[in-house]
Formats: structure tokens, C-alpha cells, sequence
């Protein structure tokens, strides 16, 4: 008796592609980000070659490795700073929202958003308006006060431990609001903290200096290392505090050592720049479409991608503004706006 799938009765599976494998998943998540750190130095690249006066790539390779080129000064003293300062803006901004999009379990969550850079902006205000603090090892202390008490507020206002993503949005917005209301308050009864803040406080790479990035540097790198080692309990935190303790997760800890994170990330960045919105928002959404929800490999993905998006709008700032420029936090602003209305849109459809 035949035992063909005919003789049977049983029609036999339409053939179809057979899943991928986890070793292959991962060899095309190493792939993207390897093309993502290409990407990253074609923009590093571009952003030193563009400025108010032209340089070629020789020009700016000169510039790089030659004391004597015509282009040493420029390259060394402006825009060498202005990118790395990018870079690790960038990269903070990134790894910020997707430690905040894990910990709310909320893909629309953002330090900006959220109400945190504007806890920033509004204590390294008052230092520069009535403590006279103009140095950025000063600010930042203020920044980092500031990041802390607002990712702490919102937590608590949101409903603690209780929190759901639209309590959070909602008391961040009300927080945001209120915080930037004051920074405008201070800046027009002090003239000059408005002279000397009036670029800071839309977000602009312009006052960048090697002081400035050296100083920024240890903080940068410090966050980003607790973030990629909290990863794994993200990770485990997405399932639920019954299944993260399951896994051998701590909820609580995770918690805590993920705020102090974000506020680590945002406080420097935002002491360095000022607040620039958006580029956390965006960037982990544009990562997960790529490398899914596993926070191993969207945190290296963000602290890569992010620096591309910033440096990318402060290019585009520099070119669209000649003679002059816009503000690298105006651009971000006016690039993130509709693609935050299409997220919302998004979810509402999804949800219906």
C-alpha cells in the first residue's frame, strides 16, 4: 500500500521558506550594525567637510594630520570638536530613549517628551542666572540634580509602581511644560543669561570646544556601559516583575540602576548642548523595525544611529541656514514633529 501523501489523503504542505535559524538572525543583526558604524563615519566625514567655508576630503585629512595645513586650525579648534561633541550627544540621546522606551514599556516615551532634559535645562538655568556658573563642570552637576529629581517626579507621579505609559506621557508633558515655562521666565528677567543661553536653549553643537568634549567624555562612556550591561534585565523586565524575578531578574534595582542611566545620559548631554528633543524618540523606533525588541542588540544599534540622526540634521542646519545656520535642536524639532504625530497615528491603528 502506497503511502504517498495522495494514497493517504493528506495533502502535502505547501512549501514555503523555513525559518531562520538564531545563529542567522544574529550574523544579519551583526551585518546592519557593521553598515550602521560605516554610515556613522561617512556622516563624522561629512560633518567636518561641511561648515561655512568648503572643505574637500584631502582638505579635511590635511587638516586632521598636518600641523602646518591652512585647514589645521578649522579642523582642530571647530569643527573637530563640533562633531565629536555630536557623537557623543548623539549617542547619549539615543541609549536615554531606549532605556526610557524599555523601563515605561512605552515606544513613545523620550527624556525630552518626558519632561527630563527640561529638569536640566531648568537647573543649569538658575546656576547660570543667579549663581553666575559658566563653566560646563559646573552645569553639569546642576544638569545631572535637575535629570534626577524630574526622572524621579514623573516615576512617582505617574503612579510608581503602578505606572502605565499615558500616566507617565501625561505627567512628563505637564512636568515639561511647566519646567520650560520657568527657563523662559528666567532668561527674559536676566538679560544676559538670555545673551549667553539664547542658542543653548533650542539645542546647538555651534559652542562646542575640546574642553568641553574631554569633559563630557567620562560621562558619556560611563552611561553607556551601565546601559549596555542592563540589557539583559530589560530584557527580562519586558516580560513582567513575575518573570524578571523568575529569571533571576531584580524589578526594583533595574529600576533605579536604569533612571540613574537616563539621567546620567541626559544631564551631560543636555549641560553640553542644551535640550534637543526627538533624537530618542526616534531613533530606538527606527532600530526596532531592524533588530526587534531584544535590547542587546537596539542599545548598540541606538548608541551608533543616533550620532548619524544628530550630526546628520546639524549638516543639514549648516547647509539650509547659509550664511549662517539653524540650530541643530530646531531641525530635530521640525524632523521629529510629524514623525511623532505618524507614531501616534500608528499605535491608534494598531490598537483599533
Amino acid at each position: 500500500m502506497s503511502n504517498s501523501p495522495q494514497a493517504t489523503g493528506v495533502s502535502a504542505a505547501p512549501p514555503g521558506p523555513r525559518p531562520r535559524p538564531p545563529g542567522g538572525r544574529d550574523a544579519a543583526r551583526a551585518l546592519g550594525l557593521l553598515a550602521a558604524l560605516l554610515l556613522l563615519l561617512a556622516v563624522l566625514a561629512l560633518s567636518i567637510a561641511v561648515g561655512a567655508r568648503q572643505l574637500s576630503l584631502a582638505e579635511v585629512w590635511r587638516g586632521l594630520t598636518d600641523p602646518d595645513a591652512a585647514s589645521y586650525l578649522q579642523v582642530h579648534r571647530m569643527r573637530l570638536p563640533r562633531t565629536l561633541l555630536g557623537l557623543l550627544a548623539g549617542a547619549a540621546l539615543g541609549l536615554a530613549g531606549g532605556v526610557m522606551q524599555a523601563l515605561t514599556r512605552n515606544p513613545l516615551a523620550d527624556p525630552g517628551l518626558l519632561g527630563i532634559n527640561a529638569g536640566a535645562s531648568a537647573t543649569v538655568s538658575s546656576a547660570v542666572a543667579f549663581l553666575g556658573v559658566t563653566s560646563y563642570t559646573g552645569q553639569v552637576w546642576f544638569a545631572f540634580l535637575g535629570a534626577g529629581a524630574v526622572s524621579v517626579l514623573v516615576y512617582a507621579v505617574g503612579g510608581g509602581r503602578g505606572a502605565t505609559p499615558a500616566r507617565l506621557a501625561l505627567a512628563g508633558a505637564a512636568l515639561n511644560a511647566t519646567l520650560y515655562s520657568y527657563v523662559n521666565a528666567v532668561m527674559l528677567i536676566d538679560t544676559n543669561s538670555l545673551e549667553r543661553m539664547r542658542f543653548w536653549t533650542v539645542g546647538s553643537l555651534a559652542g562646542a570646544d575640546p574642553a568641553t568634549v574631554t569633559r563630557l567624555t567620562p560621562f558619556v562612556l560611563t552611561g553607556l556601559l551601565l546601559t549596555l550591561a542592563l540589557a539583559r534585565p530589560l530584557n527580562a523586565l519586558a516580560l513582567g516583575d513575575d518573570s524578571a524575578r523568575a529569571l533571576g531578574a531584580r524589578p526594583a534595582r533595574t529600576r533605579a540602576a536604569g533612571l540613574v542611566a537616563v539621567t546620567l545620559l541626559c544631564g551631560a548631554a543636555t549641560a553640553a548642548c542644551g535640550p534637543i528633543v526627538f533624537v530618542g524618540l526616534i531613533v530606538p523606533h527606527l532600530v526596532r523595525a531592524l533588530t526587534g525588541p531584544d535590547l542587546r542588540w537596539l542599545l548598540p544599534y541606538c548608541a551608533v544611529l543616533a550620532p548619524v540622526l544628530l550630526l546628520g540634521a546639524d549638516v543639514l542646519g549648516r547647509v539650509l541656514g547659509r550664511p549662517g545656520e539653524l540650530q541643530v535642536g530646531i531641525v530635530t524639532a521640525v524632523l521629529g514633529g510629524p514623525l511623532f504625530l505618524y507614531f501616534v497615528r500608528r499605535r491608534k491603528a494598531v490598537r483599533a
